[in-house]
């Protein structure tokens, strides 16, 4: 997938900003504050509709203006011109267009226009709670497969209504049966939601060592390991799971009453990330969270280029400033060599890119940033 064009309106530093792209390494960069990390946020709701910096979509909204617009033309090896549109309004919402027709829901896009994001705040992936690791695989399998989302959406609804009548009658009598309508929905969901996550983690860990060989980490070995409702590691299928789960709501029901929210299912799962048998959360040094970091991206990149047959978009937020020199010529010669398809990446400064990305031929593009306006590199920028 390729965006070749992109439009932004309204939306945080960017009064009116039109971009053309290249299909191979694209550099945005300029001083802090200049609206750069602004388009490759603009790009993600495009993609999927929401931003990657997990801030309310008010707050992408430009000071005095009524909505926000973005828009980007797409192209990919199954459809060669596609035109997706995301509008914004404090009153009315999102609505997302794919050429020109409405989207009846948001979550439609899913997969549409596969994106992968490295940003500073994937530092969390490995040192903050299970919650950041859960949307990361949700992130990844709500892309790969639109009926895992759907699952996971009505899951997540049923949950709701679930934890409203724990909270409703945490004080009192609740009515005989009245949870049972709730916990087989939930159980019928929640397995399917895990069974996903399941077969994802036994495919995903190849490309984690893959990744590894990558970015020549030597000697350090990845391992993803998935913690849920049982140890999965010998359940067959949906309805095992299912049972399992089942059986574990009703152990916690006395405790879920007291509490007055769900203790048992796929919202409290947990990935524990490894380097030679030792958690990373725990144990790790600061390079080390960094490379593992990269490594889930480049993995995730390339799974769901697999699943999908279709290369995603690559978005580097300022990665490169936490990178030494070795790892940035890695890193770089990926992008380059054909490794990976279109890749937008912000940063403060020309250096390191001028040196190792051939800007003269046109797969690849450099664009100063300032005040929330674009120019290229060759044309006179004008102060405002």
């Amino acid at each position: 997938m390729v965006l070749q064009s992109l439009r932004i309106v309204s939306f945080r530093a960017h009064h009116e900003t039109r971009v053309e792209l290249a299909p191979g390494v694209n550099v945005f960069y300029g001083p802090n504050g200049a609206g750069k990390t602004n388009i490759l946020e603009a790009i993600h709701y495009l993609c999927l509709t929401k931003s990657f910096l997990a801030t309310q979509d008010t707050y992408a909204l430009q000071t005095g203006a009524a909505f926000f617009e973005v828009e980007g033309l797409f192209s990919g090896s199954q459809r060669s011109h596609v035109r997706a549109r995301m509008v914004f309004s404090a009153g009315e919402g999102k609505r997302a267009f794919v050429n020109g027709a409405p989207l009846e829901r948001l979550s439609e896009i899913a997969g549409q226009f596969p994106v992968v994001v490295a940003a500073p705040g994937d530092h969390a992936l490995t040192s903050e709670g299970p919650e950041v690791r859960r949307r990361f695989m949700d992130n990844i399998l709500s892309q790969a497969r639109p009926v895992y989302l759907n699952d996971l959406l009505n899951y997540r609804r049923a949950l709701k209504q679930r934890n409203g009548l724990l909270q409703r009658y945490r004080r009192g009598a609740m009515p005989a049966g009245l949870l049972a309508s709730w916990d087989a929905e939930l159980v019928q969901l929640g397995s399917r939601v895990i069974f996903g996550r399941l077969r994802f983690i036994r495919a995903f860990t190849s490309f984690m060592e893959e990744a590894y060989t990558l970015i020549e980490a030597v000697g350090e070995r990845p391992e993803v390991h998935y913690e849920t409702i049982a140890q999965m590691e010998t359940v067959g299928g949906v309805d095992e799971i299912a049972t399992l789960f089942a059986e574990k709501l009703d152990r916690a029901s006395h405790r879920e009453r007291e509490l007055g929210r769900t203790l048992a299912g796929p919202h409290h799962d947990e990935l524990v990330f490894r380097l030679n048998d030792f958690e990373v959360r725990r144990y790790a040094s600061q390079g080390q969270h960094r490379l593992f970091g990269l490594a889930l991206r480049l993995a995730q990149y390339f799974y769901l280029k697999q699943q999908l047959g279709e290369e995603p978009i690559l978005l580097l937020d300022d990665l490169f400033g936490s990178l030494d020199g070795r790892r940035t010529d890695i890193v770089l010669n990926l992008l380059t060599d054909g490794a990976v398809g279109q890749s937008i990446i912000t940063a403060t400064g020309e250096a390191p890119f001028t040196d190792r990305v051939p800007f003269h031929l046109p797969a690849h593009r450099i664009q100063y940033v300032e005040q929330g306006r674009v120019w290229p590199r060759s044309e006179p920028m004008v102060r405002l």
